[in-house]
């Protein structure tokens, strides 16, 4: 058989035409695939090192036909699966390989690293230890087994094997930061970062342990520490993409403009590293200095270069992608990365809970509820897992002073719709009965006129900016509670994971995640009878009910806004329908039916009051699903603000609300400013916050069960003049009236209510007395 047509070929390899030399190898073999075995092996090698993995399996497959008892063509086809993340058709390819030539161990290891990539320890734990014992000096190999037994559970065994690894050679990067991670997990990221120090005392110029580092210490609370280190390698690393990207991640959340300019130079210094530019991406996103759609619309624009068809995106990165594909209306887009439950377990598999929040307007059935449900499971089992680890100490109880002790746990008691609603508690606490205790993680650097009015109101107010979940559940354990309620989720900045070390003898969250959390150490989750799920299979905690409303609308969250008299349709000649909910919480099928709507008052508008409306893609997605439904672009308005937002509820005559996920604060909202609301009610507790608010405020009428019911509704009060006027000046006084307004007796029903679960726990035995 001739190599004469492949000279062409590797004539162009040998000049360094990597490209060229491929094209024509493939070309050549197209016409005639029968070649010499020698030619497929050099041919998937030369295309394993340059990181073709789809053309390497095409080819190592092509190769075991033609050669079914090649060893080195199925460990190939092996690693080419392996690196397609295809691990059972890797394990396939590996174990013909063993049994073709059952003395080189090369596919044997491949295999074992299959495992730990499946995170399968006891599968790699029998592997490596077979290896090791025919090889007990390599380091390598000690180094895997380590690996193994991190992923068996066995953190014990995996430290001495990786120290074990380092003793053969101390340079070994992957073993140093393995070692890292594992003493993370065995006492928590203080651990980590004395190994950290021991590493770069062998390895001074080690970039990936500089960023371990300055991991463990963000993992440990301390950004600005974190900061200081990085500054110090600013000297000799000035020109290094990695360092400016760090730096970003770490000064973003609390300086976000400061943030960008360092990640925009790591995504010009190295323009093809995908994790750098999801990072901007994600800060972009965040970007609330300057014109806020600028930042979201470049962050699209960066995003839609990133996804090339073979692009595979990490849990963390998909998460991004994801929020803004769904911000700007690209649904197409971001159905292409993955079905409901693919991306749900990933998120959940890989403790991404931040992730889920944006799922919930995701589902479709009754099946996606529960598939939700245990998405929330299977983060709490990692949290769990993670906190029998690191466990905290329990002070001895507390001398008893005849009050109850209450923690209020959030990032958000401050100038922020949590605090506006935890407020009336504050503001009507019964000193005689209560001691109140509140915990803040936010990342500011100043004290605003909400968190000074709070921290005047409570017995306690600790605000810790620099400190991680194990020592915040540490500082609560120490305070002595005897509940703690945890207010924002795992929503930014906050710290939902403290609630798995248990600091509290009871525990509920309330107000800032409308969905169960996840964790089995979480006991309750208030609710009214309204809000509540319509079966317990969609609850992870026990429900703990107010008696009417689980909200109150207190008077610093909701002043007195001027409406201006009469209603938008009477002074414009046509009714506006709108909304200011947050498009997270759409979907094409929800926008399409606003637009059926629309399309069905004669001369409608439909006005967006979203800072996304300043977005070009947000306002052409928008336009066209309206238009789909006969409703032009001259009757779709944007109006891109954020935080200024109520005074254009004077130019809306009926709010139409988001679902599955309906609004919550948005509806409060709408109906202080006397705008009726159209709400369609589901099972899930998200699905039915405003449901809650318009059967509190007299309006249940209002609340749909069908999405043909939802325009039935919005029509029918489209037509009724009269009850709209009546409404726009009548509806901030029944709200005054309703139990959302009457904020003292809420306080009292909500302090009964943590009484009464406290009472029964110690009466049951479940908590001391």
């Amino acid at each position: 058989m001739s190599l004469d047509r492949f000279a062409p070929a590797e004539a162009a390899l040998k000049a360094g035409d990597v490209n060229e030399g491929v094209r024509l190898i493939e070309a050549e073999l197209a016409i005639d695939p029968k070649a010499p075995v020698g030619l497929y092996r050099n041919f998937t090698t030369i295309l394993f090192r340059h990181g073709r993995v789809e053309q390497m399996g095409r080819w190592a497959a092509a190769g075991v036909e033609l050669y079914p008892k090649d060893y080195d063509l199925w460990n190939m086809l092996g690693v080419s699966h392996r690196r397609a993340k295809n691990f059972d058709e890797a394990i396939k390819a590996f174990r013909v390989a063993e049994k073709l030539n059952p003395k080189n161990t090369s596919a044997l290891s491949n295999r074992g690293n299959v495992y730990n990539d499946m995170r399968n320890g006891p599968a790699a734990v029998e592997v490596f230890t077979k290896l090791v014992r025919l090889q007990p000096n390599s380091a390598e190999l000690q180094r895997n087994l380590g690996r193994a037994y991190w992923f068996s559970g066995d953190l014990e065994k995996a430290q001495m094997r990786l120290n074990l690894a380092l003793k053969f050679k101390p340079d070994l990067v992957d073993a140093w930061l393995d070692l890292a991670a594992v003493a993370a997990d065995r006492k928590g990221y203080p651990e980590a970062l004395e190994v950290t120090d021991q590493a770069l005392a062998v390895l001074p110029d080690e970039m990936r342990l500089h960023e371990a580092r300055t991991t463990a210490l963000r993992r440990s609370g301390r950004l600005r520490d974190a900061e200081a280190y990085l500054i110090s390698l600013r000297d000799r690393y000035e020109d290094k993409p990695w360092l400016h990207h760090q730096l970003g991640g770490v000064i973003s959340d609390y300086d976000r403009r400061r943030g960008n300019e360092h990640m925009q130079t790591a995504v010009r210094l190295a323009p093809d590293n995908l994790d750098y530019r999801i990072a901007l991406i994600e800060s972009l996103g965040r970007s609330r200095h300057g014109v806020e759609a600028e930042h979201l619309e470049r962050a699209y624009q960066l995003l839609k270069e990133a996804l090339t068809p073979d692009i595979r995106l990490t849990p963390s990165s998909l998460k991004v992608a994801l929020e803004v594909l769904i911000r700007l209306g690209d649904y197409d887009s971001a159905a292409k990365l993955g079905s409901f439950s693919e991306v749900g377990r990933k998120w959940a598999g890989n403790g991404k809970h931040t992730a889920l929040l944006g799922h919930l307007a995701r589902i479709t059935s009754d099946e996606d509820r529960l598939e939700l449900v245990e998405m929330h499971r299977i983060w709490g089992r990692l949290v769990a897992d993670a906190v029998k680890r690191w466990p905290i100490e329990r002070p001895a109880p507390r001398p008893e002073n005849g009050k109850f002790r209450i923690g209020f746990m959030s990032s958000d008691l401050r100038n922020h719709p949590v605090a506006y609603f935890a407020m009336p508690l504050f503001e009507h606490l019964d000193r005689d009965r209560f001691e109140v205790y509140c915990y803040s993680f936010f990342q500011g650097d100043t004290v605003d006129a909400t968190q000074a009015r709070i921290a005047a109101c409570v017995d306690v107010f600790r605000w810790e900016k620099d400190i991680g979940d194990r020592d915040a559940a540490q500082m609560i354990a120490n305070d002595q509670l005897d509940m703690l309620i945890e207010l924002g989720g795992s929503t930014h900045m906050n710290k939902l994971g403290v609630m798995g070390f248990k600091p509290a003898p009871l525990q509920a969250s309330w107000l800032g995640y409308p969905h169960s959390a996840g964790l089995e150490t979480i006991d309750h989750l208030i609710l009214d009878p309204y809000v509540a799920p319509t079966s317990r299979d969609l609850l992870i905690e026990e429900p703990l009910l107010m008696p009417k409303s689980w909200i109150a609308m207190g008077e610093q969250a909701f002043p007195e806004r001027p409406i201006t008299e009469g209603t938008p349709q009477q002074r414009k000649g046509f009714l506006t329908f709108g909304t200011a909910n947050n498009p997270y919480k759409y979907s094409r099928e929800m926008v399409r039916t606003w637009a059926r709507v629309t399309a069905s008052v004669e001369n409608a508008q439909f006005l967006f009051v979203r800072p996304e409306g300043g977005a070009p893609t947000f306002r052409r997605n928008m336009l066209e699903l309206f238009a789909a439904e006969g409703v032009g672009a001259e009757r779709v308005r944007f109006e891109d603000v954020r935080g200024a937002h109520m005074p254009f509820y004077n130019e809306i005559d009926i709010a139409l609300d988001t679902f599955p996920q309906t609004g919550g604060t948005t509806t409060c909202e709408a109906l202080w400013m006397g705008v009726p609301t159209v709400s369609l009610v589901g099972e899930a507790m998200f699905e039915r916050l405003s449901y809650s608010i318009l059967v509190n405020a007299g309006l249940g009428d209002l609340c749909a069960r069908t999405p043909d019911e939802f325009v039935e509704i919005a029509l029918r009060l489209a037509g009724d003049h009269d009850r709209r006027a009546t409404l726009r000046t009548g509806l901030r006084g029944m709200l005054k009236a309703s139990p959302l307004g009457q904020t003292r007796q809420f306080a009292a029903d909500f302090y009964e209510m943590l009484e009464g679960a406290i009472s029964r726990a110690r009466a049951s035995g479940k908590i001391a007395a």
